[in-house]
């Protein structure tokens, strides 16, 4: 069974900065393209950020690039979200997500983690 668990979410003020961390277990790694998404109350999912097999190649939504790091380390089947400067608006449930590379939908998903940014 494929699993992806996240953490490092919590409570942070706005202008902070915290690292999120997703452990893959169940996969082949390396294999797959990886993905941060979150989910806001009142919002549908919208991707944050995506990061190629090899993590020579990395993708932000707008309302992050700049702020936002998403990076990978194979050899210990994580990946990682580094949020820095993080304002009011990124507070959402962040969820780590699998795309095996065929279709390029996501395939398997943690079950996320709550960021709360107070102001």
């Amino acid at each position: 069974q494929v699993q992806l668990v996240e953490s490092g979410g919590g409570l942070v003020q706005a202008g902070g900065s915290l690292r999120l961390s997703c452990a893959a277990s169940g996969l082949t790694f390396s294999s797959y393209r990886m993905g941060w998404f979150r989910q806001a109350p009142g919002k549908e999912r919208a991707l944050v950020a995506a990061i190629s097999r090899s993590g020579g190649s990395t993708g932000y939504a707008d309302s992050v690039k700049g702020r936002f790091t998403i990076s990978r380390d194979n050899a210990k089947n994580m990946v990682y979200l580094q949020m820095n400067n993080v304002k009011p608006e990124d507070t959402a449930v962040y969820y780590c997500a699998a795309d095996m590379g065929w279709d390029g939908e996501f395939d398997y998903w943690g079950q996320g983690t709550q960021v709360t940014v107070s102001s």
